[in-house]
């Protein structure tokens, strides 16, 4: 047989294999590396594979450990975890809660509004849903809303730190586009690329997350419009009242300003988003301090969290390198190349298959390890296409947060069904949170409609 025939051939079954290694339920990293090295070995058999290809993996592996963009990733982790466990989201949803509350739907808006807040300034999903389901589920269950809508709401709103900046999954995606971008270009000819910054992909992002959450907001309007039993007024009496506005301004202030010190500080070039995560960090630690909440034993599980959050993301990245260079160095790049450039409809066609995959692959993985295995395998064609970097980068974290909702194996309905109480059923969480993949595969629709709503804010800023 073609040894080139045999080795696309391989790399065909590696990619699938370690699908279903993965649903059988091993752990991801040792899953890619292992089923990786397993047909390495086949493939050095065929004489389709080179053993010595191995070893570029020490000197990736060390440039991974001193990117000093991908240090962001455990300050702005570290920055989540301090937040969460200070009890300042607690008192943005109370406070939120009790100013919205003479409205229908007013709950239901407040659990928006708090989740692109704790998007902003945390960016850790799975906490966010928690934290909102613990606080926010109870007392929209005990106003008399739907538990669907409940559900629902505090889902969506939670995996806004998917996409929201500043999402530890587009600094991955940043670096990692940067890479590629530069050396498409180069081999198209173009010595001089310009460099995709994490910056940029944070501003192109910033749109999409208000059109997101817009949606949201119209969709509990919509329902406290058609269907005003499913999430009645919940009147604050008046002595509460009286001392509302210092509670919204003592809750909503300091998250913002921390805001707009990390976000604004990188959207303004002012800072890397290294720099503006330290900074970020340090300000969390500040506002914990202010509330009397920076104790050893709060302190000790902050920094045990972020270790074990950073070291799970950082041993799949090493698993991913590992199934990368077995797949590559077999031909499965050029079997995706000649499969997408094949696509009716060109880049904007190929483009629709890879998303189609991702979402696909959402049900059965996570983010981090979905855009470890598929963008290095697919951008390099997609972006050879002509599809503008921070378009792809952001297009891939709207697609994956749908897949975070979809039922039936969505990340944040298992983090909300940990938490929701015995009347709330799996099945009212699956109800509820379909309006919202809708709304989500509209905002996608939009966005390949509207490319500009990503690209604009990016060009205007760098």
């Amino acid at each position: 047989m073609d040894p080139v025939l045999l080795g696309e051939i391989l790399s065909a079954l590696m990619f699938v294999g370690v699908i279903g290694v993965l649903l059988i339920g091993f752990p991801v990293a040792f899953s890619l590396a292992g089923t990786a090295l397993i047909f390495g070995l086949i493939g050095w058999w065929l004489g389709v594979f080179d053993p010595s290809n191995f070893g570029s993996l020490a000197p990736r592996y060390i440039g991974l450990m001193i990117n000093e963009v991908l240090v962001a990733v455990p300050l702005f982790i570290f920055m989540g975890v301090t937040l969460e466990r200070s009890g300042i989201a607690e008192q943005l949803l109370l406070t939120m809660g009790k100013l919205f509350g003479n409205l229908r739907g007013g709950l239901g808006i407040s659990v928006v509004i708090v989740g692109a807040l704790l998007a902003a300034s945390t960016g850790v999903v799975g906490a966010t849903v928690v934290t909102m389901g613990l606080i926010s589920l109870p007392a929209m269950l005990r106003a008399g809303y739907k538990p669907e809508l409940a559900t629902g709401v505090i889902a969506a709103s939670g995996t806004l730190g998917q996409i929201i900046p500043p999402s530890t999954v587009l600094i991955f995606m940043g670096d990692m586009l940067s890479g590629i971008n530069q050396q498409v270009q180069m081999a198209q000819g173009n010595f001089a690329p310009e460099p995709v910054s994490v910056g940029a992909l944070f501003a192109g992002a910033l749109l999409p997350g208000v059109v997101l959450v817009a949606l949201y907001m119209g969709f509990v309007v919509f329902k406290a419009v058609t269907d005003p039993k499913s999430c009645p007024a919940t009147p604050v009496p008046d002595a509460e009242r009286q001392h509302l506005l210092r509670e919204v301004a003592v809750a909503l202030i300091p998250p913002l300003l921390l805001i707009i010190a990390v976000l604004g500080s990188i959207l303004g070039g002012i800072a890397t988003p290294t720099e503006a995560a330290s900074v970020g960090s340090v300000g969390a630690l500040i506002l914990a301090a202010l509330r009397r909440k920076l104790t050893l034993p709060i302190l000790h599980q902050v920094v045990v969290s972020t270790a074990t959050i950073t070291s799970m993301v950082f041993i799949i990245l090493f698993g991913a390198a590992v199934f990368s260079v077995v797949f590559r160095m077999m031909g499965g790049d050029n079997l995706v190349h000649e499969f997408l450039a094949s696509m009716p409809g060109g880049a904007i066609g190929a483009a629709i298959i890879v998303m189609f995959i991702m979402f696909l692959l959402g049900f059965i993985l996570d983010t981090f390890e979905i855009i470890f295995i598929v963008i290095p395998i697919t951008a390099p064609i997609l972006l050879t296409l002509g599809l503008d970097p921070i378009w792809l980068g952001v297009m891939v974290g709207v697609n994956l947060q749908t897949s975070f909702l979809t039922p039936p194996f969505g990340f944040a309905l298992f983090y909300l069904r940990g938490v929701a109480p015995p009347q709330v059923s799996t099945g009212m969480i699956y109800r509820g949170v379909i309006p919202f993949v809708i709304l989500q595969i509209i905002a996608i629709m939009v966005l390949f409609a509207f490319p500009q709503i990503i690209t604009w804010l990016p060009e205007v800023l760098y």
